[in-house]
């Protein structure tokens, strides 16, 4: 009697929460079938197997935008080869265009974003995730990394209501006690936007 074979997707779902469950980390939340998905505070470059983590145990499989300098030699096959997207942020144009461009047309776009943009702490967040999911109606997925509490996951979902100063409140509330895997380079969730009122 013939038997089914496993997924790619069911493999990597099993072989993540299998790690999970090796690392004594604790995972929480759904990830949404399409949305933006922050990933904060951003304190380590393991955020990078975080994310893939959270995603692959809720079998899914986003598209991670990192800094186009990573991509040099084997490390740039893995990072495209888990979803990986490289960014030039002097020059992130003709990327988030064809990234708009496919949000449009793909029943299950998911796009994750670390929007301390540095693992450094920082003054202000980048507001790249907040403009495209604007731009696209998607909603925004708040995805952390606590590493005191060995929990990661995805937390609320929120749509820009164009009040950025209030919907940033609510980010900050959610974030307040996440405290990534170095607290000391963590970055608190402020747009410059919010003081000029844009």
């Amino acid at each position: 009697m013939p038997t089914s074979r496993p997924t790619p997707m069911r493999g990597r779902r099993a072989l993540a929460r299998s790690v999970l469950r090796l690392t004594r980390w604790r995972l929480v939340g759904e990830v949404p079938e399409k949305g933006i998905l922050v990933g904060a505070p951003h304190t380590s470059n393991w955020d990078w197997v975080a994310t893939i983590l959270i995603a692959w145990a809720n079998a899914r499989r986003p598209q991670v935008l990192i800094k186009h300098t990573f991509f040099r030699g084997p490390l740039g096959w893995i990072l495209r080869g888990t979803g990986g997207i490289p960014l030039d942020r002097e020059n992130p144009g003709e990327t988030i265009r064809t990234l708009l461009r496919e949000a449009e047309s793909h029943p299950s776009f998911l796009l994750a974003i670390a929007p301390e943009g540095t693992r450094g702490a920082g003054e202000y967040w980048k507001p790249g995730f907040y403009r495209i999911a604007q731009q696209t109606g998607l909603p925004i997925a708040l995805g952390f990394i606590d590493g005191p509490t060995r929990t990661l996951g995805m937390g609320p979902s929120l749509h820009p209501s164009g009040d950025v100063a209030a919907d940033m409140d609510l980010v900050r509330a959610f974030y307040a006690d996440k405290q990534g895997l170095r607290p000391e380079h963590r970055t608190e969730p402020r747009l410059r936007e919010e003081s000029r009122g844009d």
